[in-house]
Order: C-alpha cells, then structure tokens, then sequence
C-alpha cells in the first residue's frame, strides 16, 4: 500500500492554553489527511512480489528469443561484456546532471519511489534529472539501474503523466531489458564505425543482428507500456502521457483532445486494410526515412494497451493473482484472497470520527 507522509503544524502553546476548538479543527483536518489517505490505499494498487513475467508482453519475449538466435549475437554479448562498463556513464551522470533524492527534486522522489515499491524492484534505481529541452526519458544500467528524465518531460507534462512515464522506466528496469538496450546501442554504434574498430567484430554485426535489436527494442516498449498501466490504474493517464509526448504544447495543450488522439489510433489501424500500407509501415520503422525506429508509434501502442487494459489477464492481476517472483525465480501461485484492507481501514476511519465527536461534544458543553 502506499504511504503517506503529513507533517502536522502546531502551534507553541502548551496544550491547557489552546482552544477547544482549534483541537476539533486539527482532529477534522487529521480526519481529512486520513480520507485521502484511505483513497490512495483503494486506489493506487501495489503488486508485492509481482513478476515480470506477469505482464510482460509475449512479442517482447518472442522477439528476445529471435534477437538471442542471430548470428553474431553471442560475440557482441562478449564484447560487450569485456569492452562497455556502466561506471563511466553514472559517472557522467554524476558530474552532469542532478541526482535526485528527498532534498533535490523532492516531490519527483516521492513519486519515483511509489513506483518503485509498486513494481516489486529491488533494490532502488537511482533517478537522474538531465538539462535537455528534448521531452524524453531512458533506463539504463544492469547492477547499478537508473532512470534519466530529461527537463523538457517535466516541463511538458503534470504529476499524474510524469508517473506514468517513471512507471514505464522502471518496467524496462523490472522486465532487465536495460542490459539488451544497452548492447543493443553498443552494436549500432560498432556497426556504423567498423573501419575504425579494433574489436575483431568484421561483418559479425551484421544488418541481421542490428534490425533484430530494433525489432526488440520496439516490442519492450509494449511492456513497459502495461507496468506504467498497472502503476497508474487509470489507461487515460498513460495514453494521454503518449499524446503529449508526441506532439504536446504547453502553450496549446487545451487545445489536446485524448478522444481525437483514440481516433488517430483507430484510423492508423484501418491503413493495414490496403497491403502496401503495410509495406510503408515496415520500410518506416526499418530506416526508410533516414534512421531506424527504437520505439514503435504511439498510436500503435495506444492499441496495444486498451486490448490489454481489457484483458482477463489484467484483471486478474489487478485481483492480485499474478506470476510471482521467489529465491529460485519466477513461479507461478494460486490466487490468494486480497487481505482485508477496506474493512480494516472504515474500522480505524469509524474510530477516530468517534474521537472527534468526543471533543466536539465537550467544546459544547464547556
């Protein structure tokens, strides 16, 4: 469940000296804080001991599968391993940007933490605030994760957005396809400097192995998509965090209609209807337009996450029967009913309403 921290002002008078009154203010306004507190609970799911495997979308794992089978694979994974450190990127990191923490960025550390715990993911990644006027966000990182967000992303976008795109950064985190991402960079950055490399790569990086990484990178995109979902609870949130980011203003984000962005999905779905559509859509994604695609269009994935958001897998997830991770990996375990949690919270809720008509009866009678 999610935690809420309040500080509570008091003033410097000893308690005999205060007014009833401002006791029965303060005993409502705790009464408030306890509400909100009750609606977060009944709201903002967490998934304790969840497993990637839970929602992790199935042409993510194929297309890992198919990346693993090309050739030439396995020699990148090795030259990756003896030749690229994550030490010296969290030390640019580290010297170039702001590390947030509860005294930096104190608001975004709160809600990266909430994710955090909502995911299952140990132990903490650590989240980087980079001065970049470009509205993106990455993880990286295999025994030290991390998130970077860059400032034109927080400038864009309101709280509830911004969690959703931390929620999908950490689903790269929790699904470990950070170190693939990373290889992934290493091999397109080797194939485009062949001439100057001293690797013994040769024509082992070939296209083969570059347009499966690519392939790759787009399906993993499908799910983080659904842990940003499963954070947020709430599609409309995350597909409107999708909308922004593609072509969001904040001088006419008014102006932005969520219902006409479905629609845009919807029409991008009718083009398969003629088959050189689909043609132009694999030449897009595979370089036709000068560079090849890392992630698929957002329209696409709009799709992609309303057939899951009514999916019977999501719901029972969201009923808490999902896969589970354990000491020897991920397993898969009954349903268990969901504790008690509501009737255990109206009890307390009903108790202190009791404590505050108590002192509202004695300010009366006084």
């Amino acid at each position: 469940m999610r935690s809420l921290s309040v500080a509570f002002d008091t003033d410097s008078d000893p308690p005999s000296t205060r007014r009833v009154g401002d006791q029965s203010s303060m005993m409502e306004k705790i009464s408030g804080y306890f509400f909100l507190f009750a609606c977060q609970i009944l709201t903002m799911p967490t998934y304790t001991g969840i497993s990637s495997e839970a929602f992790r979308h199935p042409l993510d794992q194929q297309a890992e599968q198919a990346l693993r089978s090309v050739p030439g694979f396995d020699l990148v994974t090795r030259k990756f391993v003896e030749f690229v450190y994550e030490r010296p990127q969290l030390v640019y990191l580290i010297g170039n940007s702001i590390q947030v923490g509860p005294r930096q960025y104190s608001t975004l550390y709160r809600m990266f933490r909430e994710c955090v715990r909502d995911l299952d993911i140990h132990p903490e990644p650590t989240l980087f605030v980079n001065q970049n006027p470009q509205v993106n966000s990455y993880a990286l990182g295999q025994e030290h994760p991390y998130v970077v967000v860059n400032t034109g992303l927080l400038d864009l976008l309101n709280e509830d957005e911004i969690r959703s795109v931390l929620a999908h950064e950490l689903g790269h985190i929790k699904c470990g396809h950070t170190i693939l991402i990373q290889m992934a960079m290493w091999a397109m950055n080797a194939a485009s400097l062949l001439g100057e490399l001293t690797f013994g790569l040769g024509n082992l990086v070939s296209n083969g192995l570059i347009y499966a990484f690519y392939e790759w990178r787009r399906k993993a995109e499908l799910s983080s998509d659904r842990a940003a979902l499963l954070v947020m609870d709430d599609i409309n949130i995350v597909m409107r965090s999708m909308m922004k980011v593609s072509g969001g203003s904040l001088k006419y984000a008014h102006e932005c209609s969520l219902d006409e962005f479905i629609r845009q999905s919807e029409q991008y779905q009718e083009l398969d209807q003629d088959n050189l559509n689909q043609i132009y859509k694999l030449f897009l994604y595979n370089g036709a337009q000068g560079m090849m695609l890392s992630h698929p269009f957002p329209v696409e994935r709009v799709r992609y996450l309303q057939e899951w958001a009514t999916s019977e897998e999501y719901r029972q997830i969201r009923q808490g029967n999902y896969r589970r991770t354990s000491a020897e990996g991920s397993v898969n375990v009954k349903a268990e009913s969901p504790p008690n949690e509501v009737e255990k919270l109206r009890r307390q809720i009903e108790e202190l309403q009791q404590e505050i008509n108590q002192i509202r009866s004695q300010s009366e009678n006084l």
